[in-house]
């Protein structure tokens, strides 16, 4: 029997306006599939680039969400490794978490610990299998590495922040005022920088030992992801993982070497997740520094209906930390 279950979604593609909370039915979970009753929400700002159409989704209508966390409450045919009432928590594809309840694909719900709570599994699964990516695949870190990470006190940078610590690193990051800087420092942030009062790619580079950092993660894009090209000091690594400040324009080959000699990296964690064996890999991995004491900072929580309150939030730039939804 379907039944009748509250959604956030979108019919076209826009700015917040677009997001409608609706209604929706939900079927029996199919063969491989599990049903989720969410306890937390994870609000992402892939969310956003969902939202309006930069990055397209497979079909419109659509429910938005990346992540999510909650209890199953019923399993389809052929599921054996999952049981109802286990704690559970998922990222990625298939997009769907802005609602009360989903199924989801049995093989994507990861079975929680009883030590992580809702709320840091929401929080962090994507942003940890983030970390994982950039830091066993991208760029694998070692002790004694810089790294530059910008908006360093929101909710992914505070992950990549103690992630990059816990692996031994130097970390410098930007932020944008003196208790975003106190919080990131809290975390475990080597040296903060006011971006709007201080020429960051200047201390980063002082922070490299003069020659800048060994790896660079900008979500920026827009000017600064040039500027940040200038503060990877030579045969280190600059990724792009997103465009909070606008469209990317083209890398000339010129801009990375042969006289700068760096490396350039544009990896997306969806496709790093499109194989079930590394999502897998950096969901345990996750948890797993959960477990061992990552904190994830949760900035605001708010009803799933004010949806495109927290859009707003996160687009502003005003969040600290995470950003949850509560069905």
């Amino acid at each position: 029997m379907n039944t009748a279950i509250e959604h956030v979604r979108i019919h076209a593609y826009g700015d917040r306006s677009e997001l409608k909370t609706e209604l929706v039915a939900l079927p029996p979970p199919g063969p491989g599939q599990v049903r989720i009753r969410h306890a937390a929400i994870g609000v992402n700002f892939v969310d956003v680039y969902h939202r309006t159409g930069l990055y397209p989704l497979p079909v419109l209508p659509a429910t938005l969400g990346a992540e999510g966390a909650g209890i199953i409450e019923a399993v389809g045919p052929g599921v054996t490794d999952l049981v109802e009432g286990q704690r559970v928590a998922y990222a990625g594809a298939p997009v769907g978490s802005y609602a009360t309840a989903r199924n989801l694909p049995a093989e994507r719900a990861i079975p929680l610990p009883d030590a992580v709570s809702f709320e840091a599994a929401a929080g962090a699964m994507l942003r940890g299998i983030t970390a994982h990516m950039l830091f066993s695949y991208v760029r694998p870190l070692r002790p004694g590495d810089s790294v530059l990470v910008h908006a360093a006190a929101g909710g992914l940078g505070l992950v990549l922040v103690q992630w990059a610590k816990a692996l031994g690193a130097r970390v410098i990051g930007t932020v944008g005022s003196v208790p975003k800087a106190e919080l990131a420092l809290a975390h475990g942030l080597n040296e903060a920088v006011l971006y709007r009062e201080q020429d960051f790619v200047a201390a980063a580079r002082a922070f490299g030992g003069g020659e800048g950092v060994h790896f660079a993660i900008d979500g920026i894009g827009g000017a600064t992801l040039r500027q940040t090209l200038e503060a990877v000091r030579p045969y280190g690594m600059a990724a792009s993982i997103g465009q909070v400040a606008g469209e990317i324009d083209a890398i000339n080959p010129a801009d990375i070497g042969p006289y700068r000699s760096i490396a350039f990296s544009r990896p997306g964690v969806f496709r790093f997740m499109s194989d079930i064996g590394r999502y897998r890999e950096g969901a345990q991995a996750t948890l797993q520094r959960l477990e061992q004491g990552m904190r994830v900072q949760i900035g605001q929580e708010l009803p799933l209906a004010q949806a495109a309150e927290a859009h707003r939030l996160i687009e502003s730039g005003q969040t600290t930390g995470s950003v949850l939804l509560r069905p």
